[in-house]
């Protein structure tokens, strides 16, 4: 398969997307600290700062006017324009996004990292680790890989621990008000109580290597499955990456390190449990993402350290791909 590479353009869009994003995550974040909507309301003559504290406009005084109480109104204010502005800088590079047709994934996933994301447990507590990690692999490698095997309607996360992150117990139910947050109607699948869906039929599983189910939250929805090969995806350097959903709207990936994701999908397509329609998908996925590793990703060496590290279920498949590909194998940086 011919592999396109990313043009001027293309790269000049992922810069422009990776800064507007964090601009607007920090201003976000900034905001929901400073608290509800601020306004002025004039009684008997005098203004009072008023809180917003609901959709029906109910509110609550903060106090007279003063230096005080103008400096909490004009950070509100400032705070909220920058986190505007850069959703409409986001808004005019995610319609170039899709015009040069770079790797989308679902508006679902992408308002679910989100907020993932603002919560600062993205990267820290919950990774991805299904085939909505493509497009961050794509970017790290520069290169249209992921062409033809788009994601299907459900999204896979994986819990890697990072409890300190609650606060003591703060958020008791740290998943499940991700989910509640950015779509009231998710429920959990009675049947398999690691997955929830929403009113859209859209599912999230979300799985746990068994080295860190210790550190998960008591009666957290969706309750993790715990998979031994959950602990390949642990190891190596993760990717980080900010992509645009198919309606434009934008989302952090943190996905596993590329070599053990590439070994671990070849994996799953021999595993008679794994959904049969999935499996062809699987090694597509695995065998394109180890040529574009050697190809376009020299940072993430296949060399023989590497191989060392490797579980005896994974050696054959590494083993085939050398045998498969002897060119690669004989890349500088490659040696055995």
């Amino acid at each position: 398969m011919k592999i396109d590479t990313y043009t001027d353009e293309q790269r000049r869009t992922l810069i422009n997307l990776d800064q507007y994003y964090s601009a607007f995550r920090d201003a976000e974040i900034e905001l929901r600290r400073l608290g509800n909507p601020l306004h002025w309301k004039t009684v008997n003559g005098k203004d009072y700062l008023y809180e917003i504290i609901d959709s029906r406009g109910n509110a609550k005084g903060r106090g007279p006017r003063s230096p005080e109480t103008e400096r909490l109104h004009a950070e509100w204010h400032q705070t909220r324009d920058r986190r505007n502005g850069a959703k409409e800088a986001i808004g005019e590079v995610g319609r170039l996004y899709r015009a040069l047709r770079l790797g989308s994934i679902s508006p679902e996933a992408a308002a679910i990292l989100r907020e993932a994301d603002i919560r600062s447990m993205l990267g820290r507590s919950v990774v991805v680790v299904g085939t909505n990690a493509m497009p961050a692999y794509e970017i790290e490698a520069q290169a249209r890989i992921g062409t033809g095997l788009d994601e299907t309607q459900d999204f896979d996360m994986a819990w890697i621990g990072g409890l300190e992150l609650l606060n003591a117990g703060a958020r008791q139910n740290p998943i499940w008000d991700i989910l509640k947050a950015v779509d009231p109607t998710y429920t959990i699948n009675q049947e398999r109580n690691f997955q929830a869906r929403n009113a859209k039929a859209y599912e999230i599983e979300l799985l746990v290597a068994p080295s860190r189910a210790g550190t998960l939250v008591a009666g957290d929805k969706p309750a993790p499955l715990a998979l031994p090969e959950q602990e390949w995806l642990l190891n190596g350097t993760f990717v980080d990456h900010v992509v645009c959903a198919r309606d434009g709207s934008p989302a952090r990936i943190v996905a596993p390190d590329p070599r053990w994701f590439a070994l671990h999908k070849l994996w799953m397509s021999d595993q008679e449990k794994r959904n049969p329609l999935k499996r062809p998908k699987d090694r597509k996925q695995g065998e394109r993402l180890l040529n574009a590793i050697a190809d376009f990703m020299p940072h993430y060496r296949l060399d023989a350290a590497f191989e060392a590290e490797l579980p005896d279920e994974l050696h054959p498949y590494f083993a085939a791909w050398r045998e498969q590909n002897p060119k690669k194998s004989a890349s500088p940086g490659l040696a055995w």
